[in-house]
């Protein structure tokens, strides 16, 4: 079946086939309790399956099968991991379309994303892969008297906590780099997101993963969550999500001195110069707030721009605002649902608050549904307009579809109010002026910045973020450093 044969079989049926029932624990679907959740399809709020609540008893045998598989894993010659690796991206490329109906119907995004996302799930595989029989050490000169070099080893147990706004790739980045290194994985996904991970474990099985390597258990975070991140066991954790739960993970995971990277939120700030063209700054823009409904950490949520070009680039942005679709991801609209009732509360007090402080709703600003059901969790797309610098539309990380403008008059102006949140994921800049952009660039307090083009780079460069967007870095050559340990040796050369 193609992936439109798949979705519109579910939006006939409201079911998918063969959804995974239970944990994926050592190379299998285990057989679990009968505590059970619905998950819902945020296109329709509606319950489509139920998956399994797990206990602290299912991640510990996930834990125990990781620790037993990684015993043997870092034994394999990193050629064969090379070659296994490659497998999983070549068998994730011949299920793209089943994963990426499942991805939609899990998270809410269409599936024009979901496609793009499980598709760079494949080549996070296949980057990692040409990396496994790469990952050397250095010689070290000491003088005649001594030989001194550098290895790289694995760390052991991983465990990755998954966000729901990007569960397959969200996987993928984490468990991809840390196959590469010689370690074995227990991922723990979203509450709302749990088929993509566990139909993922299934693949990377049947690809040639080890029984054991990667284990999926899927629950609550106050129950298999936490053990994961108190478990001893665990030796690196990577955690993706809020800065409230990602400070609850540090603070269980410390009493271990358990290895950290954490990928938190952002307000990320999209700068616009006057010498910036504005039909080009307003599709940046555009793109950079409203793909995947602005549930993106590293959205660009914050317009900031310059005053003489402010007029067009908002009328042109909010004229394109306007005119979205919203609907259900299968039914190819311009911009799926939000992930959750209660992630929809949330956005909409924001934006309700925001209102109530006399805020300039330039378009949007509530609620609404799938036009042609009348169903499902949607959120307008919003544009707040000449925000002060502590406006908390400004400085709270809304995570949904409302860009929060602001406006300047010099290049100091810019920076301070780019750098005037608590948080350092991504910038982008939109200028003509190439000492402009590299003096900016040098003075932004993030981990990445892109020049002329908001979602410019890929997973070849590291990805992460300053202050309280966490720390550590995903993706690139950087990724693998989270499941590395560097060990030096010394040997004499005296007689």
């Amino acid at each position: 079946m193609t992936v439109q044969d798949i979705a519109q079989d579910y939006l006939k049926t409201g079911k998918l086939a063969c959804l995974p029932d239970g944990h994926f624990i050592d190379g299998r679907i285990t057989a679990a309790s009968n505590r059970k959740m619905e998950s819902f399809d945020p296109g329709r709020a509606e319950a489509f399956a139920e998956f399994s609540l797990g206990t602290e008893a299912d991640m510990d045998r996930a834990i125990e099968a990781a620790e037993k598989a990684a015993k043997h894993w870092r034994q394999v010659a990193p050629g064969e991991r090379c070659r296994i690796l490659n497998a999983v991206a070549r068998v994730l490329r011949e299920n793209a379309d089943r994963l990426s109906v499942i991805e939609v119907i899990d998270s809410g995004k269409t599936l024009a994303e979901a496609c793009g996302d499980v598709q760079a799930s494949a080549r996070l595989f296949e980057y990692y892969a040409g990396a496994a029989d790469k990952l050397d050490g250095r010689s070290v000169n000491l003088g005649p008297a001594y030989t001194a070099f550098t290895v790289r080893e694995p760390v052991g147990v991983t465990g990755h906590i998954i966000p729901w706004n990007y569960p397959t790739s969200t996987f993928a980045r984490g468990v991809a780099p840390a196959l590469a290194a010689g370690c074995s994985v227990v991922a723990k996904p979203a509450e709302t997101t749990p088929f993509t991970a566990l139909v993922m474990a299934e693949l990377l099985s049947e690809a040639g993963v080890p029984d054991g390597l990667v284990n999926v258990v899927t629950g609550l975070g106050t129950d298999v969550g936490a053990k994961m991140a108190q478990d001893p066991r665990i030796k690196q954790l990577t955690f993706t999500g809020s800065v409230t739960t990602g400070v609850d993970v540090a603070r269980m995971a410390a009493p271990n001195v358990t290895r950290l990277t954490l990928e938190l939120g952002g307000k990320s700030p999209l700068i616009a110069f006057e010498d910036a063209d504005p039909e080009k700054v307003a599709d940046g823009a555009y793109w950079a707030i409203f793909s995947n409904s602005g549930q993106i950490c590293s959205a660009g949520s914050r317009l900031i721009v310059h005053k003489s070009i402010r007029d067009e680039v908002l009328a042109i942005l909010a004229d394109r605002a306007r005119k979205i679709k919203t609907a259900h991801g299968l039914t190819a609209p311009d911009m799926g649902a939000i992930n959750s009732d209660l992630h929809l509360s949330r956005i909409k007090a924001h934006v309700d608050a925001a209102k109530a402080r006399g805020a300039n709703i330039l378009t949007g600003g509530d609620v609404t549904t799938d036009v042609q059901t009348g169903k499902g969790w949607f959120f307008q797309p919003t544009i707040i307009a000449d925000l002060e610098p502590d406006d908390p539309a400004v400085q709270e990380e809304i995570f949904g579809p409302v860009l929060a403008v602001q406006n300047f008059e010099t290049e100091e102006e810019a920076v301070a109010l780019a750098n005037g949140t608590q948080f350092g994921l991504v910038a982008g800049v939109y200028t003509n002026d190439v000492g402009r952009s590299m003096r900016v660039a040098a003075a932004l307090d993030c981990g990445q910045v892109s020049v002329n083009d908001y979602w410019a780079g890929g997973l070849e460069l590291p990805f992460g973020g300053n202050k309280k967007s966490g720390y550590g870095r995903e993706k690139g050559w950087e990724g693998l450093d989270a499941y590395t340990k560097v060990k030096s040796i010394t040997i004499s050369n005296a007689s």
